[in-house]
């Protein structure tokens, strides 16, 4: 009999191509008047587009995020906010970007509007993460999470094809997580197994080709799905590993998610089954982790801790610090198997 808890976020999504240009109406909608506009400096034209559609509603433009949050960033923007007398944050970009709009809204209360042009998902959740000394510290609290999410698969199309990519399989990893998650329940479960079946059917198209608008909707839906079964539900070893070694060795986010994702499921692998034959259809693949491997190598995307710069000597750290404090995994984590399971990933093994 099946017994589940399930409470629905509060959270409004405005989803199509020229979603983007409903910003102001957005805003004003909220009763808000002063939005401070965040990006990285790479996206600074990104946020100058959304100050023109905001026009009298902008207090200023804050273009420094950076990936992981560094604690330092994150007290430069909240100081910002209260500098500008700003009344909302509209955070354009990906996660790093969406990461900072959070960290804001944690220390001042202040409403996040959030604009993605990646498929991290993090949009979509209540969960925060910062780093300070090396280490990133996450929780969850209600009062990051976006009240308005605007997904514009216009805003992709520039994305390159080494980032599309790593991205979709961060997306892939939540849905996968989502599905053997202690408090998995059957809406959550639905949206991952479709999430899945979304970012598999797209992604290849999208980083083949990037003009493609109906891919790239597709894989903003499936990453919208993912971001929600992400908020909903907790996460295991894979986003423990994801979330160590980017804070801890400053690994490029997504492509830390797309080279552990396949080994995380092949250590879990016998104790979620049931999950795993899910994925597995979803991907249209014999067997999960093997599947998760292969697509993205078919999207040029890194396979290996190695290539994206995990340097060999902090293996033995990296697996201490994801062992040391206890949390929930369908297998025990133990030392041992998570070593190797980092030395696979290391040398970027295709799964037994």
């Amino acid at each position: 009999m099946l017994t589940f808890t399930y409470e629905q976020l509060p959270i409004r999504v405005v989803f199509g191509a020229g979603s983007f240009d409903r910003l102001a109406e957005e805003v004003g909608r909220l009763g808000l008047k002063r939005a401070m506009i965040l990006s990285t400096p790479g996206q600074r034209r990104l946020a100058d587009e959304a100050a023109k559609r905001l026009g009298v509603a902008t207090a200023g433009i804050h273009a420094e995020a950076v990936m992981h949050v560094p604690v330092e960033t994150a007290r430069a923007a909240r100081e910002t906010a209260r500098r500008l007398a700003a009344d909302c944050v509209v955070a354009i970009g990906g996660g790093s970007t969406i990461g900072l709009g959070k960290a804001v809204a944690l220390d001042t209360g202040l409403p996040v509007l959030a604009v993605p042009t990646t498929y991290s998902g993090s949009e979509m959740t209540s969960i925060y993460g910062v780093t300070d000394g090396g280490v990133k510290r996450t929780g969850r609290d209600r009062k990051v999470l976006p009240r308005v999410v605007l997904y514009d698969p216009a805003l992709t199309v520039g994305l390159p094809a080494k980032i599309s990519g790593p991205s979709g399989m961060n997306a892939l990893a939540h849905c996968v997580e989502a599905l053997y998650a202690q408090d998995a329940n059957p809406i959550t479960s639905l949206m991952a197994a479709d999430g899945i079946r979304a970012l598999a059917r797209a992604l290849p198209v999208v980083v083949k080709e990037p003009l493609d608008l109906e891919g790239r909707s597709d894989a903003l839906y499936g990453a919208w799905l993912a971001g929600s079964a992400l908020g909903m539900v907790a996460m295991g070893l894979h986003h423990k590993l994801c979330h160590t070694l980017g804070g801890s060795f400053s690994l490029p986010h997504a492509e830390v998610h797309t080279v552990i994702l396949p080994h995380a499921v092949a250590y879990n692998r016998a104790a979620a089954p049931a999950a795993m034959r899910i994925v597995a259809e979803a991907l249209g693949a014999e067997d999960a982790a093997r599947g998760l491997y292969d697509l993205a190598k078919a999207l040029g995307a890194p396979l290996s801790l190695g290539q994206i710069g995990m340097p060999a000597d902090g293996l033995d750290r990296a697996a201490k610090l994801a062992t040391e404090n206890p949390y929930y995994n369908p297998r025990p984590v133990e030392y041992a198997g998570i070593r190797q399971l980092l030395e696979d990933a290391w040398h970027g093994r295709r799964p037994a």
